[in-house]
């Protein structure tokens, strides 16, 4: 049994024809008598008679046309509620990121928003460190996942994910103040590719350029730690331990000891996107986060030059 098959039914009981109700609901006749079968078909008991050329409700036809105003009412008063929960401002909204920009954004993101105050969105933050390639499934756990993705690397699916790009972030390379690579203005890969390495669990974006590094000089990477964490990673620079890839927007600044130097000669971009649902994006207050979240990663990328 379908809705609109019921209001079907209840049409014909108040304006008496096929004719009319096809002419009230802009469908064929033909298409009236259709549902009108298929629903009769669920019952044992007739809906309809034919009296004369007209088709009318018989008593069983009413009592379920009746009933079936109950279940169109009841339709509409869900469709209306969901309406009103996506015009929300202040609903809540979930938001998952990757560690750096968590870091970076969180707290900024709040203020932006004015959290607490009314008609501000109900703000609920994790943080999900996860390869690339996972961040798309995060979107059934959170309304909003920010995510990142190397610019070579294949685009996100787009068959059930709307994709918001915020910022291109470049990984830059992180020396210790006093390497000697740290007088130059810009460094390329044939300068570092033999330096010894501190850089991420494969399948993150610095193991990514630091992959592309070695396959374009054709030689191999001297990696000494595997670290996603951006501080750590830093205070391993520090320390003299190696040189690294941080990222030049989204990780901790200023560095104490530590100078960051573009590598030129091959991408090291990757995108910082938002992922959600197509539904999601239709709440007003996953809207207002969205926008939010532009606002305040234009003012950070302006900040750092």
């Amino acid at each position: 049994m379908e809705v609109h098959q019921l209001t079907i039914l209840r049409e014909l009981g108040a304006l008496g024809s096929v004719t009319a109700v096809a002419e009230a609901l802009h469908v064929s006749p033909s298409a009236v008598s259709q549902h009108l079968a298929a629903l009769q078909r669920q019952f044992a008991t007739p809906l309809t008679r034919r009296d004369g050329r007209v088709l009318t409700l018989t008593d069983a036809g009413r009592v379920l046309a009746g009933a079936g105003a109950g279940v169109i009412d009841a339709m509409a008063a869900a469709r209306t509620a969901v309406e009103q929960f996506e015009d929300a401002p202040g609903g809540t909204v979930t938001l998952s990121s990757f560690h750096s920009a968590g870091q970076a954004l969180f707290g900024p993101l709040l203020r932006e928003l004015g959290a607490g105050q009314p008609g501000s969105p109900d703000l609920r933050l994790t943080d999900e460190d996860v390869a690339q390639r996972d961040f798309p499934a995060l979107t059934a756990q959170y309304d909003l996942v920010l995510a990142h993705r190397m610019e070579h690397s294949p685009p996100w699916p787009t068959d059930d994910l709307h994709v918001v790009t915020l910022a291109r972030e470049p990984l830059d390379v992180a020396l210790p103040a006093g390497h000697p690579l740290a007088s130059r203005e810009r460094l390329r890969p044939r300068d570092v590719v033999g330096e010894r390495w501190v850089t991420s669990r494969v399948g993150y974006s610095p193991d990514d350029v630091l992959t592309a590094v070695a396959t374009l000089t054709r030689r191999s990477a001297d990696v000494i730690h595997r670290v996603n964490d951006y501080g750590a990673v830093a205070a391993l620079v520090a320390a003299g331990s190696g040189v690294g890839l941080l990222p030049r927007y989204t990780s901790p600044h200023p560095y104490d000891d530590v100078v960051l130097r573009p590598l030129h000669g091959l991408s090291t971009s990757r995108t910082i996107d938002v992922l959600a649902r197509p539904e999601t994006l239709r709440r007003r207050s996953a809207q207002h986060v969205v926008q939010a979240l532009r606002r305040v990663m234009d003012r950070l990328v302006a900040s750092q030059g």
